[in-house]
């Protein structure tokens, strides 16, 4: 094929797509969401947003109905795929030559178009030697190469159900888990396992990683698909296994996440606050606890003033997918593999910290912090990365700071010089838990618990910590406590809005009652 049609906007359907997973509404609410910095306490705490609706029998049976029980061998559906994009290629070319280069919008029709006409030719030499296609088959067989131009091909009618948040598949099963719902399985949409492989290295392509495919020389890949999902396939296991995560809650605000019972009004107002006047922040907490839902909330409370760098591995921020002028501009780095044995062409995330400087990054924000980039994260927020962030996994709050002492003690700082680093360059640290009572019938509540600020040096040689808010007894979200946050970062949150008569006139905050199945945390 000539030229390759990437994923592009086809007019309305990818934002069609964009706009369905952004405003769909979730029971787990993610982590916190504040409004910006509140003009005072409101007199009733926001609801939670209501569930998705569940996925039945009847939805098991939809995602079972893929290209795989289509009477038609899979290698026909690809080679009308290639002879439609070949046809759009030809098109484009002559287009552009004429000085009238196709737009996004026609680009969708044009695709139609030639999809209808190609399976209409190719539908009348199959009759000759074999049993017609009834017409609903061949509706099915027109979405089916469609989907493989630009969307997920023979997965998109699973990940268009509501609530889909990871879909994975070993050999012939599928696991499907949706949001605040059980796990289900289902067989997978592809007979054999060269019609999966054959399906990962036409994503890939269409993702413009075409020079990496899955093979035995090359038996892991990593790529995006057109509406952001993340694939990730591996030869490595004993069957071939697909796995695709959906950032369901991608368009975030710390607003959307306090109407979803995340954060009260209170820890979101002080969020947002610490937010914009430049404090430094870690966001930690377990697995599937939503930190980088958190994160990306943050990132949308920079000021458009100031132009944010995010450093990620694989692209889950995606802040820089919002419409320009929302908040701060946004410039994404990702690091890059190497593309030999002696790991010429890598690019790490440690590397990329001082490079997004020299781009006049006023913040930065790492994805998550596991090696030596936690050395070079820490010295930006101490040398002019003032109000920087990052993510961090720590299976419980009291080991935050000793999670990210393992980083820091690989990069071969000792235990004093690496407390003193934390102590200066970290201003706040943010701990997000979560209940999940799925497994019950209910669902998964997702809330912050704790934030810290640190306090210099303690007695004992390690970090100082304030515990500003932190659980009750019977409730495991954050409530202020007594400890007082220093003047000099209370006078910075006071410029920005925040007011601290709140944490002693609203001592309960201003949390809904939380709901849960089980004994209460």
């Amino acid at each position: 094929m000539a030229e390759h049609t990437g994923p592009t906007r086809l007019g309305g359907l990818l934002a069609e797509h964009a706009t369905r997973a952004r405003h769909e509404p979730s029971a787990t609410a993610p982590l916190v969401a504040p409004a910006p910095a509140p003009s005072g306490p409101p007199s009733t705490a926001p609801a939670p947003a209501p569930a998705p609706a569940g996925a039945g029998a009847a939805d098991v049976a939809v995602a079972a109905e893929l290209p795989g029980v289509l009477p038609v061998p899979w290698e026909e559906i690809t080679g009308l795929r290639q002879q439609v994009a070949d046809d759009v290629d030809q098109l484009k070319r002559e287009r552009r030559q004429a000085g009238t280069p196709l737009s996004d919008r026609d680009l969708e029709e044009v695709v139609r178009a030639r999809v209808r006409s190609r399976v209409a030719k190719w539908a009348g030499q199959w009759s000759l030697t074999h049993k017609p296609l009834t017409a609903d088959e061949l509706e099915r067989l027109r979405g089916e190469v469609f989907n493989l131009m630009f969307l997920a091909g023979a997965l998109q009618r699973v990940l268009d159900r509501p609530g889909v948040e990871d879909v994975v598949i070993d050999g012939d099963q599928m696991w499907i888990d949706s949001h605040g719902k059980p796990r289900e399985i289902t067989r997978s949409p592809f007979k054999e396992r060269a019609q999966a492989i054959e399906w990962v290295n036409q994503m890939a392509a269409a993702s413009g990683h075409g020079e990496r495919l899955l093979s035995y020389a090359t038996a892991k890949v990593e790529f995006d698909l057109p509406d952001g999902a993340r694939v990730a396939a591996t030869l490595l296991t004993e069957n071939l296994t697909i796995a695709i995560r959906r950032h369901r809650l991608e368009r975030a605000t710390l607003h959307d996440l306090m109407q979803w019972g995340s954060v009260d009004w209170l820890t979101g107002g002080f969020l947002s606050a610490a937010v914009k006047a430049g404090l430094s922040i870690i966001v930690a907490g377990d697995m599937a606890t939503g930190k980088t839902t958190l994160m990306r909330a943050l990132g949308r409370e920079v000021p458009k003033s100031e132009r944010l760098a995010t450093l990620e591995s694989e692209p889950e921020l995606r802040l820089n997918h919002d419409d320009p002028g929302q908040h701060a501009h946004v410039l994404a780095f990702r690091t890059r593999e190497s593309n030999g044995e002696n790991g010429a062409g890598e690019v790490t995330l440690a590397d990329l910290v001082p490079i997004s400087l020299r781009y006049k990054a006023t913040r930065v924000m790492v994805g998550e912090v596991r090696g030596s980039e936690a050395v070079a994260m820490l010295e930006a927020m101490i040398a002019g990365g003032a109000g920087s962030m990052c993510t961090l996994h720590s299976k419980d709050p009291e080991s935050v700071v000793d999670r990210l002492m393992v980083p820091l003690a690989r990069a071969g700082l000792s235990d004093q010089a690496a407390y003193r680093l934390i102590a200066s360059a970290v201003d706040l640290i943010v701990y997000v838990d979560a209940i999940d009572e799925t497994s019950m019938g209910g669902q998964v509540h997702r809330f912050v618990s704790h934030i810290w600020e640190t306090a210099g040096r303690s007695e004992g040689g390690g970090v100082a910590l304030g515990q500003l808010f932190g659980p009750r007894v019977g409730d495991p979200r954050a409530r202020p406590t007594r400890t007082p946050v220093s003047e000099r970062r209370m006078h910075k949150l006071e410029r920005k809005g925040f007011q601290r008569r709140w944490l002693v006139e609203h001592p309960d905050g201003g949390w809904p009652a939380l709901e849960l199945k089980g004994a209460s945390a």
